[in-house]
């Protein structure tokens, strides 16, 4: 039997439909103990994690492998003066020591900050002051030590730091510290309302904003893996996502790991949409989880046969129905969408897999109250368009719900205004309760499957002495959903020439993660504005 039943009670009809589901979480439910240690105990030969690199190295990990691993790494942290309420910075893209670096850190009680590795050196500085870590942990690759190392200038010996996998100048080797450490950990005190993550996601008027999710976490994703991806028991899932992200949580762990389902982890720097399907039919993978673009490349590429995969999935931007029939069509399996948000576990989807044509965002998860708010705050009827928003429990915790916006309790007193979460996506439900999807109530852009606050960008690029103003907005893409645009008004005297656009774009994207790069540049006289005079981001979108 799968753990996971020891923590929900799920109500489901004959068809497997489920019809009611709510979660049973203890005070004290660590996940790293209590699902981890837990299958070490009863099964230690069952496989978690099945680990392949692009240079065609392959490990695979068992969970008595990982609740080893998590203790080493538990007491080599400790040794080193992390300890419960502590926050550690996790940058190792999707290397194998994610997985036991993460539950070490859950057995210390400590908060993880999982980030991409395609951080600069001043987001890395932004997290650090605003999260006061007190730890970095990361790969040894891509620059990422030198990033780190001058991120943490001027800090002195308050921050700890390891790179695994091999000694740099600066870092401890994490590796070698683990190899020599005790495996003996014994449980310490923590509680589910204890900081368990801090996922730094982009906003429209400011810097990136910590999002700060419990120890509860884990259990809201039983539905997400069970439901939606169709995680099973002796199953191997395998969802595309950097463990810098949210989507690493809903994906490669926790809701996997509690259904009994394997996770398949392919460690590459560069997309390769025929290599996917290689790992899939290599390893018999059983459900897969992507965005949009993934399965936009693998249609232009070609789709081979891949006779184990019983389950495809996709969220994180809106989907193509060419896209959708294409691969239907070519594989047999209907491209299931799911919605949600950092902030949240899996709000809306589609959890049945006779779909015949491009459904939309789904119906809302039993696991919530959700509904449709409209602009004078009542219940939109059907076909009426309203905002998402989700009713809290009754006993006041709201399963995958944050806790909280890092330093920011104003914003997150904003979200939770007139006693319901605003997710600020705006949406229609038709007569047979489908939800469809609209836009975003702000201006996030959703490029490649990654959230991008236009103000990160805007700021960088208003340093260049030629740019007066300036509008950073998400244009349609074909292959991205969408690509970053940006609207320029130059200073006086200035020309927008071939030449400058050149210049401008290396300014810019020479300062800013990859995933951030500006695309396209349209020099205009003038941006719309807002009564009040402010940009209308909106409306520059339609510049050009």
């Amino acid at each position: 039997m799968s753990i996971y039943r020891n923590f929900c009670r799920e109500v489901v009809d004959e068809n497997g439909k489920l019809l009611s589901f709510s979660l049973s979480c203890p005070d004290n439910f660590n996940f790293a103990f209590d699902v981890v240690d837990f299958l070490a105990n009863t099964q230690p030969d069952k496989t978690a994690l099945v680990w392949k690199s692009e240079n065609g190295s392959e490990k695979v990990f068992s969970f008595s492998d990982m609740s080893e691993l998590s203790s080493k790494c538990a007491n080599v942290l400790r040794e080193h003066g992390i300890k419960r309420g502590d926050c550690v910075i996790l940058a190792l893209k999707r290397h194998y020591e994610y997985w036991y670096t993460v539950l070490a850190l859950h057995k210390l009680g400590a908060a993880a900050i999982p980030v991409t590795h395609m951080l600069t050196s001043d987001d890395f500085r932004y997290r650090i002051e605003q999260a006061d870590v007190k730890g970095i942990i990361c790969t040894s690759e891509s620059d990422v030590p030198e990033k780190v190392y001058e991120a943490v200038s001027g800090y002195g010996s308050d921050i700890t730091l390891w790179a695994v996998q091999k000694s740099i100048p600066g870092f401890m080797n994490l590796t070698e510290q683990i190899n020599s450490a005790s495996s003996v950990f014994r449980r310490i005190e923590t509680s589910i309302d204890d900081r368990m993550f801090i996922f730094f996601t982009s906003g429209t008027t400011g810097y990136p904003k910590g999002v700060i999710h419990d120890f509860s976490y884990p259990l809201s994703h039983i539905v997400t893996a069970k439901y939606w991806q169709r995680a099973y028991d002796g199953g191997l899932h395998f969802t595309v996502a950097e463990t810098g992200w949210a989507k690493a949580s809903w994906g490669k762990i926790y809701g996997q790991w509690l259904v009994g389902s394997a996770v398949m982890a392919f460690d590459f720097d560069s997309f390769d949409p025929k290599r996917l399907c290689d790992i899939i039919n290599e390893y018999g993978v059983t459900s897969f989880c992507a965005p949009p673009t993934v399965y936009k490349y693998l249609v232009k590429k070609g789709i081979p046969e891949m006779p184990s995969l019983m389950a495809v999935t996709t969220a994180g931007e809106s989907m193509n129905e060419e896209i959708f029939l294409e691969f239907t069509e070519r594989t047999g399996l209907p491209l299931i969408a799911g919605y949600g948000q950092t902030e949240t576990s899996l709000q809306i989807a589609n959890f049945h897999t006779d779909l015949t044509r491009m459904a939309g965002m789904g119906i809302p998860s039993p696991m919530y109250d959700i509904f449709l708010m409209t602009e004078d705050g009542r219940e939109a009827a059907d076909n009426e368009e309203g905002e998402v928003v989700i009713r809290p429990s009754k006993d006041g915790r709201t399963p995958g719900v944050f806790r909280g916006y890092l330093n920011n309790d104003e914003l997150y007193q904003k979200a939770w205004s007139g006693g319901v979460y605003h997710t600020g996506d705006n949406a229609y439900r038709d007569e047979s309760g489908m939800y469809w999807f609209k836009g975003r109530l702000d201006d996030i852009i959703k490029t490649g499957g990654y959230r991008v606050g236009p103000y990160e960008i805007e700021e960088v690029l208003l340093r260049h002495p030629a740019v007066y103003e300036c509008a950073i907005t998400g244009i349609p893409d074909e292959l991205r959903g969408q690509a970053i645009k940006a609207a320029v008004v130059l200073n006086t005297g200035i020309s927008g020439t071939k030449q400058l656009d050149r210049e401008l774009k290396e300014f810019v994207n020479s300062r800013l993660a990859e995933y951030k790069w500006v695309r396209k540049i349209e020099f205009v006289m003038s941006l719309p504005k807002t009564i009040s005079g402010k940009i209308s981001r909106k409306k520059a979108t339609d510049i050009g």
